[in-house]
């Protein structure tokens, strides 16, 4: 077929195909993501630990929040929104995952959002190493909306502004650092169960222990299928795709990084578009991935420029008890960030302040 018998969509492919032909610049530093209020999340704890009734099936299913405000994506209204039906226990609980399945998943041709992740790999690599010592913080300031479950609702909270003081010590750590919510400043304590503190990990994702993963894409993706930790009637792939998208934005090694987007491209049902935007509305290039099971939709937001992360947006792509198709369950925009000696002290010059 030729051009001038091409349909619309397929020019549209070769448009957002041709944005991805030229040398990516340098890409901005990594930033962390997604912390929340804990006592947002504590009232969707008690909330959950009062029930005693399973959900009826059609109803969208409520997972439980993780207490810990981690250094990446805590429990956005988002991860609540998609737990199996009848699912008790924490966000993401327990361990899971199978070497074999990683390999398989290793192996999924997915050309399209490989062509996009490919671009922002090679841009995060050539992104130049920090220099982040045990005592260190890394701030991180964001714009968040996201929607409070509690009443059984989304209702969607309005933008709000965020500030956090990750501290880099390997721990295990009873007080995290501090996140700071329109003004009012609290501290960040370990994970619920956690009694003797959370150490550097998944959960608590510090600059080093990033440096420690595999760099190479299928044995970090394998990894990552082995050490997610799952929920009982959870898609794997949405699991680590998620995983992965709580990663996104923290103070990271560029190795670890570009291995990262590599990594993601090999996830079944990955996909890429170029209408997203984050939560101040800074159109970008989307890395998405549809949860088709529970009508979720999760979107990474990208600089069309340089490749930088901007920030994420997930919502409902069915109705469900908790709302109408379209529904807002979080937004985030990443604005700024940087490594500090002390918590709740601003750095006197951010890496980066975008607010299109």
């Amino acid at each position: 077929m030729n051009d001038r018998h091409a349909s619309p969509e397929r020019h549209g492919d070769r448009e957002e195909i041709a944005r991805l032909l030229p040398a990516p610049a340098d890409w901005d530093l990594p930033r962390e993501q997604h912390l929340r209020h804990k006592d947002l999340l504590m009232r969707h704890i008690d909330r959950d630990q009062a029930e005693t009734t399973t959900p009826e099936p059609t109803a969208a299913p409520v997972r439980r929040a993780r207490p810990l405000l981690r250094p990446a994506l805590v429990a956005s209204a988002a991860a609540l929104a998609l737990a199996a039906a009848g699912t008790t226990g924490a966000v993401l609980s327990g361990n899971g995952g199978h070497g074999d399945a990683a390999a398989q998943h290793a192996a999924t041709d997915m050309r399209p959002a490989a062509a996009l992740l490919h671009r922002i790999s090679n841009a995060a690599a050539n992104h130049g190493t920090l220099t982040v010592r045990d005592d260190q913080f890394a701030y991180t300031r964001e714009k968040v909306r996201e929607a409070d479950l509690t009443s059984g609702k989304a209702v969607v909270s309005p933008l709000k502004d965020y500030e956090s003081w990750v501290s880099q010590k390997p721990g295990p750590l009873h007080t995290l650092g501090l996140i700071r919510t329109d003004g009012e400043t609290v501290p960040l304590g370990a994970e619920l169960g956690d009694t003797k503190g959370t150490p550097a990990g998944l959960s608590r994702p510090t600059y080093h222990w990033l440096a420690s993963l595999p760099t190479d894409p299928d044995k970090l993706l394998a990894y990552l299928y082995a050490k997610t930790p799952a929920a009982e009637g959870r898609e794997r792939d949405q699991a680590v795709f998620e995983q992965i998208g709580s990663l996104l934005g923290g103070l990271m090694p560029p190795r670890t990084a570009a291995a990262l987007y590599q990594a993601a491209a090999k996830i079944p049902g990955v996909d890429r578009s170029s209408r997203v935007r984050d939560a101040i509305g800074r159109q970008g290039l989307g890395i998405v991935r549809d949860d088709t099971r529970y009508g979720v939709r999760t979107e990474w937001v990208f600089d069309a420029k340089d490749y930088s992360f901007l920030g994420s947006r997930s919502y409902l792509t069915k109705d469900t008890s908790y709302g109408k198709a379209g529904t807002l369950l979080s937004s985030t925009a990443e604005l700024a960030h940087a490594v500090v000696d002390k918590a709740g002290v601003r750095p006197a010059a951010e890496d980066r302040t975008k607010t299109a």
